[in-house]
């Protein structure tokens, strides 16, 4: 069973594998998103991210959003500074909450028992294949000058994968150490343990510009492939070992 909406800005698809899967699953796993939304755009007046910008104390802020707040100093400090959500005074989550809603999105419809799916939200994707299938899904990444143009194909079972880049929103990511939009680099793909890790590092390796990639390989459990703004691609040592084809 497959699913296409727009949430947050972007197109979201689940897809669902197996005989158990019902249309409620698929409705509960988009109200998940659609609440998420709701909560951390910074774009929705209404929001609780929109209304700490305009100042609600601190002492009504939900134990969710104190818990998102706290990832993303986790964040900062593990990214040494590249990501950061607050700007200006301003607090935008979004380059960590994206991850995090697919995840949590991902447990969702692992609590339902459906354990093999396929989650895309504007091109970051977290997989699930059952124990005993080991058939990978597979994943394109897309060429940073042509997004028609398919460079790289990865095969995951369990991972998350997620890409960087200036070819779909733009000069989107900024800066915080050079206080700049990060333009350095075209993109940047990274599969991690899960979409929540790779999406936020994925976000603070592309502001590193060419040092991210040392970055990722840096990190346990973690591949990146990066195309540099002369169209050059280089990758973790480990990267190749889910590369299925060019």
């Amino acid at each position: 069973m497959k699913q296409t909406e727009l949430i947050m800005g972007m197109p979201i698809t689940i897809l669902v594998e197996g005989t158990s899967v019902s249309k409620t699953d698929l409705e509960a796993a988009f109200d998940r998103f659609h609440e998420i939304d709701e909560a951390y755009s910074p774009y929705k007046i209404t929001s609780e991210v929109s209304r700490i910008n305009k100042g609600l104390e601190k002492a009504k802020w939900s134990s969710e959003m104190k818990h998102i707040i706290s990832l993303c100093e986790q964040t900062t400090r593990e990214t040494h500074g590249f990501f950061e959500a607050f700007y200006n005074g301003q607090f935008d989550p979004s380059g960590l909450v994206k991850g995090w809603a697919i995840q949590q999105v991902a447990h969702l419809l692992k609590s339902r028992d459906l354990s093999h799916f396929f989650i895309d939200a504007g091109g970051d994707i977290q997989v699930s294949r059952p124990a005993n299938n080991n058939t990978p899904w597979r994943v394109g990444i897309r060429n940073p000058m042509n997004r028609e143009e398919i460079i790289k194909v990865v095969g995951v079972t369990h991972e998350g994968v997620a890409t960087s880049g200036t070819y779909i929103r733009g000069n989107h990511i900024y800066n915080p150490i050079s206080k700049k939009p990060a333009d350095a680099i075209a993109s940047l793909t990274v599969i991690g343990p899960n979409i929540y890790e790779a999406d936020r590092f994925a976000t603070a390796a592309f502001a590193m510009g060419p040092s991210g990639i040392t970055f990722i390989e840096s990190l346990e459990g973690f591949e990146a492939y990066m195309v540099d703004n002369n169209r050059i691609a280089t990758f973790t040592s480990g990267f190749e070992r889910y590369s299925i084809s060019s």
